[in-house]
């Protein structure tokens, strides 16, 4: 008995890229980037409670150009990680699902998160120096 055809599911090639998706696959990568950031910021809680010199040096790591770098990015992942989270506890209320909502508040998430992100850094960096 020859085997059956069975239809394939649809693909990626298939698919047309939306904001819908791209905004989805963003909230799962920053959550991702959130639980490697709750490393750096068990480092730094360690750090601080193991005395000036262990300090210092965390202090320094994070301090340096990379180390700031990182933790503009954290910023960014929270920020877009609540405000997309906001968005979606108005969809849990029934609330936002058509479809000049759904990229309205879409573009809102991301704008908003880099509008923050920017001003967190603008608060920030006059104290650095």
């Amino acid at each position: 008995m020859p085997p059956r055809v069975r239809p394939t599911s649809p693909h990626a090639q298939i698919y047309r890229w939306q904001i819908g998706n791209t905004l989805s696959i963003v909230h799962r990568l920053t959550g991702a980037a959130l639980a490697v950031g709750l490393l750096a910021l068990s480092y730094w809680l360690v750090s601080l409670a193991s005395g000036p010199e262990s300090y210092a040096s965390a202090a320094r790591q994070l301090g340096s150009p990379i180390g700031l770098l990182l933790l503009l990015g954290w910023t960014f992942a929270f920020l877009y990680h609540l405000l997309n989270g906001v968005r979606h506890l108005f969809w849990d209320a029934g609330r936002g699902f058509e479809r000049k909502q759904r990229h309205a508040s879409g573009w809102a998430v991301v704008l908003g998160a880099i509008a923050l992100t920017l001003c967190v850094a603008a608060w920030v960096w006059p104290r650095l120096s």
